[in-house]
């Protein structure tokens, strides 16, 4: 590595420790020349996630864009920002483990619909009312039901959507 005060291009590692809650590593390094001590950083380069949309184009995973679509279904829903921030850590965790760099975007999409579907009913359904594109009530409606059956219906007992 180069030296920055003197541009000579042999240096020697001094110490090196772990960084950045062992994300990297920092290293103090001396110039053999000019015997000049600097510090660099050593890290993961990872590649990105790419998300392949249904019509075949691809992009960048980012999860801020996740977090606005899940704060848009949970608007004026008493669901903490912080539940929805875990929620997309969480998928992104999940993707990572995968080993893959693509993923199809219904896949992500089922599994932001897996999440919420535990956090908010009314949150589960706008975010699948936009999600799955129903064409027709009679699907909306199928999806409901099926939400009744679900996680939601195990974990809150009566409470929940009712057949009135």
């Amino acid at each position: 590595m180069k030296c920055p005060a003197c541009r000579y291009n042999g240096t020697r590692v001094v110490d090196s420790r772990p960084a950045e809650e062992n994300s990297s590593i920092r290293r103090r390094r001396e110039c053999e020349q000019c015997n000049y001590r600097f510090t660099t950083f050593e890290k993961v380069e990872e590649a990105p996630l790419i998300i392949v949309k249904k019509e075949g184009t691809r992009e960048e995973f980012m999860g801020e864009k996740l977090l606005r679509g899940l704060v848009r279904a949970c608007e004026k829903r008493p669901v903490p920002l912080e539940e929805l921030q875990n929620i997309v850590a969480s998928i992104e965790k999940e993707l990572k483990s995968r080993g893959v760099s693509e993923i199809a975007s219904h896949e992500v999409g089922e599994m932001v619909m897996e999440r919420l579907a535990n956090v908010d009913e009314v949150a589960y359904v706008r975010f699948s009312s936009v999600y799955r594109d129903y064409q027709n009530i009679t699907m909306f409606i199928e999806e409901l039901k099926n939400l009744q059956k679900g996680p939601l219906r195990e974990k809150n007992g009566s409470e929940g959507l009712s057949e009135e």
